[in-house]
């Protein structure tokens, strides 16, 4: 909203109005706006739901601190929500492709988490929403976002081509300010196909449409969106079974979204694209504004999160920013970088999948069910041992760490 405004002025000469031009501006205050939204409003949020006594309703499972966790404050991921969306609608192009694809993601997601944590803290039912209606739930703003990012005109990107490089289907030669003169022999073609990029591969590239044989848009969505769907529902539930420990899961993914803060910049650079050789996606700058809501509503959400919590985001939380981080990689192409970047998440929905098979394939064989771990999700397993769940987290965050900066070093080794 603020930028149409400062827009306008701009164009009326007002001094300083042209500051909103700039995306590393606009960036920064939405980062700042959130962390001032999470922080101080944060607070009064805490306190309402202590009110209201929407607090945590703990299992005894023998962990070292978890009883003295019942009763604090749950749905905390409200906070989360309104430190992304506030000043996402501030300081954003609103009629953004990507922006609005971001912004229905955070909201269909939000809702889903939040019915989730009113089940079980209103209704008493600590199952919360039925599985099957989550899925469904989930599946509904995978197809939702699937759609728009594949059907949409204003979802392209160019790529370099050698100067021979015979156009395709709906291809087009498009020149660029900012050329590479150390390297005059390619073009840059713009494309609405679903190209996306693949790690420490030459070429970099794989188009959906290609594994249809289709070069025309006609099928690839058959592939396209039912991927987008799994990694939807992968990465929000990862970040789901993550929320374990205090400040877990919301570290974590304030250093992803740093990460993927980086990618999105040179994506949507010209310059930095054509310095990497990698896809330049137009329009995806406005990405940037989002994520750095999003890493400023982690980060301010920490305040009141970290050892010991004085509240939990809950699935309401959650959900959200698993779904968030699936959604923008997909936006950005970088999807395929999940493993590696979410490679905690990956590990915590692993660790369940392999504890609860091994023990049913264990107690079939043998009448006996056997477990690998101590307790699943693994960060679970580490409490068991004997460790801090301070300790384990800060671990967990130096991991994060690791994995984000090989994403990124993703972008030169091919």
């Amino acid at each position: 909203m603020l930028y149409y405004l400062f827009d306008y002025l701009d164009s009326m000469n007002f001094p300083g109005a042209g500051l909103f031009q700039f995306i590393s501006f606009r960036a920064a205050m939405a980062l700042m706006t959130s962390l001032i939204v999470s922080i101080f409003f944060g607070k009064k949020i805490i306190n309402l739901l202590r009110r209201q006594q929407i607090g945590e309703t703990v299992r005894d499972l023998g962990l070292a601190g978890q009883v003295e966790k019942s009763g604090t404050p749950t749905m905390g991921g409200l906070i989360i929500l309104g430190a992304i969306l506030i000043p996402t609608i501030l300081f954003a192009k609103l009629h953004n492709i990507y922006v609005i694809t971001m912004i229905v993601a955070t909201i269909w997601l939000g809702v889903i988490g939040f019915l989730d944590d009113y089940i079980k803290v209103f209704r008493k039912n600590k199952e919360g929403l039925a599985g099957k209606s989550k899925i469904v739930g989930q599946i509904g703003v995978g197809l939702i976002v699937g759609c728009m990012l594949y059907f949409s005109k204003d979802v392209t990107v160019h790529k370099r081509v050698q100067e021979n490089y015979v156009l395709q289907g709906d291809e087009e030669f498009v020149t660029h300010e900012h050329q590479n003169s150390k390297n005059e022999n390619y073009k840059w073609i713009k494309t609405d196909d679903m190209t996306t990029t693949i790690p420490f591969m030459k070429g970099n590239e794989f188009n959906y449409n290609w594994l249809m044989g289709d070069s025309d848009k006609s099928y690839g969505w058959l592939l396209f969106i039912p991927i987008v769907i799994f990694i939807v529902i992968a990465v929000s539930n990862g970040a789901n079974m993550t929320d374990g420990l205090d400040g877990l899961a919301t570290g974590t993914s304030a250093i992803i979204g740093l990460a993927l803060a980086v990618l999105a910049y040179v994506s949507s650079n010209a310059f930095f694209a054509d310095y990497l050789n990698v896809m330049y996606i137009p329009l995806a700058e406005e990405l940037v504004i989002f994520i750095a809501a999003f890493v400023g509503a982690c980060v301010g959400f920490l305040w009141y999160n970290s050892y010991p919590a004085q509240v939990f985001m809950g699935d309401t939380g959650s959900l959200a920013i698993g779904g968030i981080i699936a959604v923008f990689a997909i936006a950005i192409r970088k999807e395929l970088l999940i493993p590696v970047l979410c490679g905690v998440f990956l590990i915590e929905n692993l660790s369940v999948i392999m504890q609860v098979g091994y023990f049913k394939f264990t107690k079939k064989r043998f009448g006996v069910g056997k477990r690998i771990f101590l307790m699943a999700p693994l960060h679970h397993h580490y409490q068991k041992t004997g460790l801090h769940e301070a300790k384990i987290v800060s671990r967990f965050w130096i991991i994060s760490v690791f994995l984000a900066v090989i994403t990124i070093v993703t972008l030169k080794l091919r």
